[in-house]
């Protein structure tokens, strides 16, 4: 009995740290994405020309670059802040005790994911700011930010079966919209590849028609809104509470994120909203995560019922 008392107040603290981790690596990776824009929106891009070196001969930044070169090589130096917190989170994981299915592959596929997302980001250096090249480089840090949800999620879950709390047309329908929040995003990387922050003066663009392609973003943007209002009301008509708020949050993070966009494309992209739309894109990502997850649930572990001394005490009876 001692001994299982000392393994609980082990346990209990590292599922702490467990969870505040996972948050932090999903917060870290949200802020990675919006310092990296301002690298783009201070025509910061290429303050370090070259990857992985900053220069030719130092991998620091130098006096003689000014700025630019502060801001660029101040966000290659956020990576591996971000790494060093997907690592302690593997850490967490591997010592937890007992070990919880599931966890490691998804703290792994952080751990992975951040060193693959800075090797895009050095393509994005060494072809000169690609605008195809810079638009996977941030979808790439949406899927970190997904994995790093997905590993939040599990680690607050129990480790029970999953059960579906809403009918499977629902289910459907969340998925769907799903589907048209990564299409929403995709887009938003072709208009800005379009418009004028390039990262650099004298960075090419996609050669898409801002006007057009912006439009295409537009409809996108009003079909996800029309899918999200039709969760609410269908979640509400069968009574799946928590679904329910998780739409209306979606809802209210889409909404804010269609007003800044609106405001933004109709004074000319200042950079400050810019970076507010970068923002959003990644609270937009994660109340839709949010919607997905609310169609299911995880129950607490059934532990197997054990014989009391009663019964084993209880004479088998034995034929005459």
């Amino acid at each position: 009995m001692r001994r299982i008392c000392a393994v609980n107040r082990i346990v209990r603290p590292v599922s702490g740290i467990l969870r505040r981790l996972a948050l932090a690596s999903i917060i870290a990776n949200v802020g990675i994405v919006v310092t990296g824009g301002a690298v783009r929106l201070t025509a910061s891009g290429l303050g370090c020309p070259t990857w992985p070196r900053c220069t030719d001969d130092s991998y620091v930044t130098t006096p003689e670059m000014g700025i630019y070169g502060v801001i660029e090589f101040g966000n290659r130096l956020l990576t591996f802040a971000v790494g060093l917190i997907a690592l302690a989170t593997v850490l967490a994981v591997l010592v937890h005790r007992p070990r919880r299915p599931g966890l490691l592959a998804l703290a792994v596929a952080v751990f992975l994911g951040i060193p693959a997302q800075a090797v895009i980001g050095g393509i994005t250096v060494l072809t000169n700011l690609n605008p195809w090249v810079v638009g996977l480089h941030f979808l790439a840090s949406m899927a970190v930010i997904a994995a790093a949800y997905a590993l939040w999620r599990r680690i607050v879950d129990p480790d029970g079966p999953v059960v579906a709390v809403v009918p499977a047309p629902l289910r459907t329908l969340a998925r769907i919209t799903t589907g048209v929040s990564v299409a929403v995003l995709v887009i938003g990387t072709w208009v800005t590849g379009s418009g004028p922050h390039a990262g650099d003066h004298g960075a090419a663009r996609n050669g898409l028609d801002p006007e057009s392609i912006s439009q295409v973003h537009a409809d996108a943007v009003f079909l996800l809104i029309g899918l999200t209002v039709a969760l609410i009301f269908a979640f509400r008509a069968v009574g799946a509470q928590r679904a329910t708020r998780a739409a209306v949050i979606l809802l209210v993070v889409e909404l804010s994120q269609g007003l800044i966009g609106f405001v933004q494309y109709f004074t000319h992209v200042p950079a400050l909203l810019v970076g507010a739309h970068m923002l959003g894109s990644c609270l937009v990502l994660l109340a839709t995560l949010a919607v997905q997850w609310s169609t299911r649930e995880r129950q607490p572990v059934t532990p197997a019922p054990r014989a009391t001394p009663a019964d084993e005490a209880t004479p088998v009876p034995t034929p005459a």
